[in-house]
């Protein structure tokens, strides 16, 4: 017997229908159950009007809404301000139960906060549930019961107590039957231009949205899986699953990722490596939601309060070399090729995120929090958790982060990575006929060579904003007056 007569799912970063935790309690819980998304004005309203996030989101309810079609229910579309709108929608529906699953950004939690206020009000009850991680708040803690701030042991704590039933799927087809009609005049999802975008083709995802894209993808890496560990630092090399922005915004289970890598490590042999890897990759991912959960503070301040006193550089000076790295004009090559990938695509691989993000905190000396607020502008995959995580492990400002006299060196890092040159041409086309050996240090070159290649220094391509080796002395002097707890060097 169901508890509730009438329920609502308040779908957000679970844009699917298959093993979804809330959908699957709100099913099991209720004898009918209104789906429902919300277009939130708070977010959406300080976005650029052509933000491709938007097109993909919106693409990925419109499938949404008519797997549920299919089922015999439906999708109600709300565009506003969900601590409103949910409680009013709530209150219409006549329903006793709210379901959504839980959100670990501090906004986010104030936000269920209110509107769980105003549903008590109303006498119908809120329920969040876990989702979008295996593990949450206080599930992996130490032996003195305490939040882990290294990763390492973290990891091999959730690897020793995960189990085949965290990883299980949740819910059945069959409970989809559940789902209520859709009421007189509900139904319709508003147009992109009804919310205010207007995103180009252009401007796009260049991947499918929606639980089939996700899909797609995952068929596409599983036969790559084996290789991820060897392939996975090449950015011209299709060794990534590019499934980052699906599981962003919920279009694929982590349970679902998780449970792939995981039997490929049971199954040994040569795909072990690859999958041990990735599934390492997936835990990062849940460490900093932890990190997130049990410190909140680490949203603009450093994780390590003593990093806060660290003096960045500022001025006309540190403005400009700001303005040339957003743009990818900094004169060394790589980094300037990762950000124009993420300026005309929204993505970045992973490897570049941190060669990029140590290059603008370590050679330009400019605060991460800028590089990590252009990142959240500019990502696909934008998730706090995760981009203040790796900001704060580049900068070395962040718990478990990169020691601070480990800095990157741009140029090594391109000889290693990207040897042929491949991944800087296509993005840098202005260097593409320079010889390998040239390319990932054109102001090394000899005239005769840059002149072959028609590339004029400070013309066709700029002069290095900074000399790397000078750069990062000034680095280690900039962090060695800080006093930090544990740190030396």
């Amino acid at each position: 017997m169901s508890e509730f007569h009438k329920g609502l799912v308040w779908l957000r970063r679970d844009l699917r229908c298959s093993d979804n935790a809330t959908l699957a309690q709100a099913l099991a819980s209720c004898a009918e159950v209104y789906p429902v998304f919300v277009f939130d004005t708070t977010i959406l309203d300080a976005l650029p009007r052509d933000d491709r996030r938007v097109a993909f989101i919106h693409a990925s309810v419109n499938e949404l809404a008519e797997t549920f079609a299919q089922a015999g229910g439906g999708l109600i579309v709300r565009h506003g301000d969900p601590a409103v709108e949910i409680p009013a929608l709530a209150q219409a529906l006549g329903v006793q139960a709210v379901f959504a699953g839980r959100d670990y950004e501090p906004d986010a939690i104030a936000r269920d906060r209110a509107v769980a206020r105003s549903l008590e009000d109303a006498n119908i009850a809120f329920e969040t549930l876990k989702d979008q991680v295996i593990f949450d708040r206080n599930e992996i803690l130490t032996a003195q019961g305490e939040p882990y701030s290294v990763f390492t042991p973290y990891s091999r704590a959730w690897l020793k107590q995960v189990s085949a039933g965290d990883l299980a799927p949740h819910g059945r087809e069959s409970d989809l039957k559940r789902l209520a009609r859709l009421p007189q005049g509900e139904g319709e999802i508003p147009s992109m231009q009804a919310l205010g975008f207007d995103v180009p083709p252009s401007r796009r995802i260049a991947i499918a949205a929606g639980e089939s894209g996700a899909r797609q993808l995952l068929e596409d890496f599983l036969p790559r899986m084996s290789q991820y560990h060897e392939r996975r630092d090449f950015p011209a090399v299709r060794g990534p699953s590019y499934l980052s922005v699906h599981l962003r915004f919920g279009t694929v289970s982590i349970r679902t990722l998780a449970r792939e890598a995981h039997a490929a490590m049971q199954r040994g042999g040569d795909a072990a490596n690859g999958a041990k890897t990735w599934l390492s990759e997936l835990i990062w991912r849940e460490f900093y939601f932890m990190i997130l959960h049990h410190h909140p503070h680490v949203v603009g301040n450093a994780f390590k309060p003593a990093y806060d006193a660290i003096e960045w550089a500022s001025g006309k000076t540190a403005d400009a070399n700001f303005q040339a790295w957003c743009e990818g004009r900094t004169g060394y090559p790589l980094v300037d090729a990762a950000m124009r990938q993420i300026n005309q695509t929204g993505y970045m691989h992973n490897r570049l995120r941190m060669v990029v993000a140590s290059f603008l905190v370590k050679d330009l000396g400019i605060d991460w929090r800028r590089g990590e607020a252009y990142f959240a502008r500019q990502l696909n995959d934008f998730d706090l958790a995760a981009n203040n995580g790796g900001w704060q492990w580049a900068a070395s400002t962040g718990c478990d982060a990169q020691p601070y006299f480990r800095i990157f060196n741009p140029v090594t890092q391109s000889e290693k990575f990207d040897p042929q040159g491949r991944f800087i041409r296509k993005y840098v086309p202005e260097l593409a006929d320079l010889p390998d050996k040239a390319i990932h240090a054109p102001w090394r070159a000899d005239a005769l060579t840059l002149t072959e290649a028609n590339v004029a220094l400070g013309r066709e391509y700029p002069q290095p904003l900074v000399a790397h080796d000078v750069a990062r002395k000034e680095t280690l002097a900039r962090y060695a007056v800080v006093k930090a707890p544990g740190v030396s060097g």
